[in-house]
């Protein structure tokens, strides 16, 4: 039996996620003020998909609790849509997108950190929301994984809605500079023309990549304690 029970952990981490947005965008940054404000920031946009996605999975147990032994087919046909969504979410966005944001951030962070998140950032952002919103994403999200099994979609839907996400974002970007002058991340000020173009093509197949990986792993987490369960049901032999 679970130390902790798994709807007591999505609680937690679905009042962690509003906690560190509240405190986000509490903070009086410049970059908040400028057009397309946090919603330019893959990482805001990355917490609000884990916010909503943890959002679903609660709301999608406490639907379960009350339908559960109700016998009413309409709250029963309810209740697969909501997990229906909730799965379709964690495949296509909140996995993909939140080891993504780890990943990516804390890579360019280790080669030179004013390339993604300036020091000047650590006289608004303490360390701990920068870890809230780069680092514990990651654990939340296999957590998840761990204690639920997803459907995944299938996986020309699923990579095709992954690739219109990945290029929307790039096209958002794209468009917050023709409008500012400015790149939303340093980087790419750094980098010309052609080297951008490379950039971004190599993120949308990181992107396609990570949900291919996320698939593998559900399939791999499950299919093992399937494993289990059938060998603990198999009579000992004397």
């Amino acid at each position: 039996m679970a130390l902790v029970p798994c709807q007591v952990l999505r609680v937690a981490i679905l009042l962690s996620y509003c906690s560190i947005l509240c405190n986000y965008k509490a903070i009086e940054m410049p970059s908040h003020q400028t057009y397309g404000g946090s919603w330019k920031f893959l990482t805001f946009i990355d917490l609000v998909i884990q916010a909503v996605f943890f959002g679903i999975c609660v709301l999608t147990d406490l639907s379960s609790l009350l339908t559960r032994g109700s016998g009413n087919q309409e709250q029963e046909r309810q209740l697969k849509k909501l997990i229906s969504l909730r799965d379709w979410m964690l495949a296509v966005l909140a996995f993909p997108v939140g080891v993504f944001v780890v990943v990516v951030f804390w890579i360019i962070y280790a080669y030179d950190r004013e390339m993604i998140y300036p020091k000047l950032l650590d006289n608004f952002i303490p360390g701990w929301l920068n870890h809230g919103m780069h680092t514990t994403v990651l654990p939340f999200i296999l957590i998840e994984m761990r204690t639920s099994h997803h459907a995944y979609p299938s996986r020309s839907s699923g990579l095709t809605a992954i690739c219109v996400f990945s290029v929307a974002y790039i096209l958002w970007v794209c468009w917050v500079h023709h409008v500012t002058g400015m790149w939303v991340y340093p980087l790419l000020e750094h980098i010309g023309p052609g080297a951008r173009i490379i950039f971004f093509g190599c993120t949308t197949i990181l992107m396609t990549f990570l949900y291919l990986l996320g698939e593998v792993l559900n399939s791999y987490i499950w299919d093992t304690q399937r494993s289990m369960e059938e060998e603990k049901e198999k009579p000992k032999l004397e």
